[in-house]
């Protein structure tokens, strides 16, 4: 780790989880990518398809949780990194630490919604079972400039 925190390869895995976010934004939905990564493989992929799939509950990160569930054959997904694109929301940091990530790496806050420190802080939350190690702004300003680029184009 280096001493901002930055593992080595953590940008190499959020430029796929921005890969991720381009594709979701390329079919509608807010372009948010998340991948899962365990024993530095690569185990699961998601993008948001909320609007894709009509399911309010189809985020990038719990796509991608299911997706690693899938692969590894369970729903414990311990020693695992999670990748995301924007900081996740309290739906998705509950599923963060149900599935038992060790850690969370984001690129963008969001401070509207962000469970991971922005606005509240689920992730680190001392009265909760689970604490999920955190690293956010990662490649932020790609991961930002990814969601005005779709938001700029609707308006």
């Amino acid at each position: 780790m280096t001493r901002t925190g930055i593992f080595p390869k953590d940008e190499y895995f959020m430029r796929l989880a921005l890969r991720e976010a381009v594709a979701a934004g390329e079919h509608g939905d807010v372009p948010v990518g998340a991948v899962v990564v365990h024993d530095g493989e690569l185990v699961g992929t998601g993008r948001n398809e909320r609007e894709l799939r009509g399911d309010p509950t189809a985020h990038a990160e719990l796509l991608a949780l299911r997706a690693a569930a899938l692969t590894l054959g369970g729903w414990r997904l311990m020693g695992a990194v999670l990748y995301v694109t924007l900081e996740p929301c309290p739906m998705c940091a509950g599923a963060i630490q149900q599935a038992r990530i060790a850690r969370t790496v984001y690129g963008a806050p969001d401070h509207k919604l962000g469970a991971a420190g922005s606005v509240i802080n689920i992730l680190g939350d001392p009265r909760l079972l689970q604490r999920v190690e955190v690293q956010g702004g990662v490649l932020a300003t790609e991961s930002l400039a990814v969601l005005q680029r779709f938001f700029n184009e609707r308006r």
